[in-house]
């Protein structure tokens, strides 16, 4: 359950917050915005309508204050999309944007939200905000991140705030709340990923700096959100006593400033509950839910996570309660005076044993577990945890603590993680993957000035980090600062000597999504592995190939330039108006360059260059669409059938090929690279698109599953499914399939064009809706139309 998802409510605005406004005036502004709101339909022959932003805010502010949320909002924000767009008013349809993306999250529409996150960054890179450090587009990072965050795309998400952070270091004060909330969201991520220490350093930051910008702590809601995301976070850690501590102070502040009626209350309620509940305190447990569950009915209605989560909390703790005989006064209120133990109290400790359900510890079992050599397929394997899993263990256990020990004025200025070239660096390694190239490795980018005074010195310090590591039943990744002197290259199994950490010191806590997110990071380290693994300090995990080696290098010291250059040809991406070397730029070029993980990046300069490689030019998407158009309705509307006709199998095989590449690559275009990356090459291409298509998130969704089946018919169709697994029913079966499927994908992007505004047309001959897309390019460069 993903209870972080109702209790961490702090979260970016914009330019609000619900409750600031006053009613009575914010009533009349109501209408005022909705008067403005309604100029667009009035008459063609009046002026142009005008769109005021902040009516548009007081209006909003009037509905939340009504608690008409659930009922009024959606209407209101879609209506002032239309209105901004009518008048033209790019900042405040950015504005609206950035409104709707928090309420869509809090009513958990993460599909819908897809659309406002992708119009939201295309409009921002029109604006030409998104080569700056203002505060409207570290404002909007920060809400498209926790949009893609609340719908569980991490990979997404956690760019997207790293991108904000290196924004907010020059757009924002450092007493900003906005520069709270990001490190609050950040701390959020940390925890659905199963990074509670990171995520507890990020509450704390985001504690400080809401304190230290607080007229009165003590009565200020935004300061009780911070104790009450940070008390859920300890309790992850199974720190009770601070988690107590800092869920009372939560409700403390709502008392002492009279805000039992904030929507932000429930929050606080769940957080003490979920501490009580920790603590067997199932009556206060139960108490606190019922309140929250009363104070999010209000607010936001039934139909919402918030409520259903927080129902499922109520559900698990009456069933403890009953267990136990505990009888729960209705009646009570969660967080009376009464109802709070003091913070210095012992707490009861509960039975480390005879757990069960979602926090049962697993059984352990073994596997045997050997290296291959490259050219055995059978002998798969090796590390049980993801590439980019173990350089992050890597970097975080042996990599950083050196740094900070040999160059600890350059600390500050070493970005670190892994970015390239390799199966890892995309997140799809398994253990075929690992027979070359494959160990602890990461990336440490310097600039030039930095390389010259420590680089090569730092590459020898690199190179010596001690590699010998093991992996526990959980899939938690431990590097032994010495090494043995074993070099034999295997991996010995610990068998009983495994060390295996229980899952909770404390009571179970009903609902915490901890325990189903590590099972997930973990990937095949998962409760049926349950060895740790040892490998030699100096033996590498595979052999490295010589494509990894000298200028090739895949790990280790580079300049940030020189590292960017080795891949794309550039130290930097090429200008917003330079179309031609955009589309001289190969995407699966571009996905090695913006793909991975950055582990660190003090000053923001690598990550920055990073991100002008994923700012593709908006005129660029569209010309390349245009492309893929021409070459989908070429290949597989006009080629493809003509040459099944004349029985050419090879010609028609290759035409599948061209329209399964270019239908794929219009899949991520239409998506946007900036939000979900560039489609990589054709080894992990479909890979990319299944996790793509896989996504709530995700536009044209069922393409990548209709490529597939177009691709497995395509043998029968080519050569007469003789042999090739049709059941010799001849060509003409698999022929008709394959055309009614190119027919559906051409009617599907079509409506998607449609939706997306980038035409009017009907027309599924995709050839013919190129110049309706191509009239939305705004550059008169002739490189970027093909008509």
């Amino acid at each position: 359950m993903d209870e972080e998802a109702l209790l961490k409510q702090f979260a970016a605005q914009f330019a609000h917050g619900p409750d600031d406004a006053d009613d009575t005036d914010a009533a009349a502004a109501a209408q005022g915005a909705d008067s403005t709101a309604n100029q667009a339909t009035d008459g063609a022959d009046q002026s142009p309508a005008t769109f005021d932003t902040q009516q548009f805010l007081n209006g909003l502010d009037a509905i939340f204050d009504r608690h008409a949320a659930a009922t009024e909002a959606g209407p209101y924000l879609e209506q002032a999309m239309v209105d901004a767009e009518n008048a033209g008013d790019d900042a405040g349809l950015l504005t609206v944007l950035n409104e709707t993306m928090g309420f869509y999250r809090s009513q958990g529409r993460h599909k819908e939200n897809q659309w406002i996150v992708q119009r939201a960054l295309e409009l921002a890179a029109r604006m030409g905000l998104t080569t700056g450090t203002s505060e409207a587009w570290a404002t909007t990072l920060i809400n498209c991140a926790t949009a893609m965050r609340a719908a569980q795309q991490y990979d997404q998400a956690e760019d997207l705030y790293h991108q904000a952070q290196s924004v907010c270091r020059h757009s924002l004060a450092p007493t900003d709340r906005r520069l709270a909330a990001l490190h609050n969201n950040l701390s959020m991520l940390y925890s659905e990923t199963n990074r509670p220490d990171k995520a507890e350093l990020e509450l704390r930051e985001a504690l400080r700096i809401i304190e230290a910008s607080s007229v009165n702590p003590d009565a200020d809601i935004d300061v009780s959100s911070s104790h009450t995301n940070l008390a859920l976070t300890l309790l992850t850690e199974h720190k009770l006593e601070d988690a107590h501590w800092h869920a009372a102070k939560a409700l403390e502040i709502y008392r002492t400033g009279h805000l039992e009626h904030s929507a932000h209350y429930a929050s606080a309620l769940a957080g003490f509950a979920q501490v009580c509940f920790a603590e067997r305190r199932y009556a206060d447990a139960v108490t606190g839910y019922r309140h929250a569950l009363a104070v999010i009915e209000e607010c936001y209605g039934k139909d919402t996570d918030y409520w259903r989560i927080t129902a499922d909390n109520l559900r698990q703790a009456e069933e403890a309660a009953a267990q136990a005989g505990v009888t729960v006064d209705n009646a009570g209120v969660a967080g009376d005076a009464g109802a709070l133990p003091q913070s210095g109290s012992r707490l009861p400790n509960s039975p480390a044993q005879g757990k069960t359900g979602a926090n049962a510890a697993s059984s352990p079992s073994t596997v045997s577990v050997s290296t291959g050599s490259a050219g055995a397929a059978e002998a798969v394997s090796a590390c049980p945890v993801s590439g980019l899993k173990l350089a992050r263990a890597f970097w975080t256990q042996m990599g950083k603590p050196m740094i900070a020990a040999k160059y600890p004025q350059y600390a500050g200025r070493i970005a670190a993680g892994l970015v390239g070239h390799g199966s890892e660096c995309y997140g799809f390694d398994d253990a075929y993957s690992q027979d070359h190239d494959f160990g602890p490795r990461f990336c440490l980018w310097l600039t030039d000035e930095d390389y010259a005074a420590i680089g090569e010195q730092l590459e020898v310090d690199y190179e010596a980090l001690p590699r010998k590591f093991s992996v526990d039943a959980q899939g938690r990744v431990t590097f032994e600062a010495h090494a043995r002197s074993d070099a034999s290259g295997a991996f010995p199994a610990a068998g009983a000597g495994s060390t295996v950490i229980p899952d909770a010191a404390n009571a179970p806590t009903p609902g915490t999504a901890t325990h189903d997110t590590a099972t997930a990071e973990s990937g095949a380290a998962s409760s049926d592995v349950a060895e740790a693994m040892t490998t030699p300090i100096d033996a590498p995990l595979s052999p490295v190939t010589p494509r990894a080696q000298g200028a090739n290098r895949r790990d280790g010291v580079f300049r940030i330039g020189d590292f960017f250059e080795s891949i794309t040809g550039y130290h930097t991406a090429p200008a917003q108006t330079a179309p031609h070397e955009w589309l001289m730029l190969q995407e699966s070029t571009l996905a090695a360059a913006t793909n991975g993980e950055v582990f660190a990046d003090p000053t923001g300069l690598f990550s920055k260059t990073r991100q002008g490689f994923k700012n593709m030019p908006d005129d660029v998407r569209l010309a390349l669409i245009s492309k893929r158009l021409g070459m989908i309705a070429q290949a597989g509307q006009y080629n493809l059938p003509r040459s099944l006709k004349r029985g050419d199998g090879a010609a028609a095989w290759l035409s599948i090929h061209e329209f399964v590449q270019a239908t794929a690559s219009l899949v991520f275009l239409v998506n946007v690279p900036m939000v979900v990356g560039y489609m990589p090459y054709y080894k992990w291409q479909f890979a990319a698109l299944r996790k793509l298509s896989g996504s709530m998130f995700a536009l044209l969704p069922n393409v990548g599953e209709q490529l597939e089946t177009v691709m497995r018919l395509s043998s029968a169709a080519c050569y007469g499914g003789a042999g090739f697994g049709e059941g010799g029913k001849g060509a003409a079966p698999a022929i008709e399939k394959i055309n009614d499927i190119v027919e559906q994908i051409a009617v599907d992007i079509v409506k998607e064009l449609k939706r997306e505004h980038l035409t009017t047309s009907g027309e599924t001959f995709l050839e013919w809706q190129r110049p309706y897309v191509e009239d939305h390019i705004a550059s008169d460069d002739p490189v970027l139309k093909s008509l």
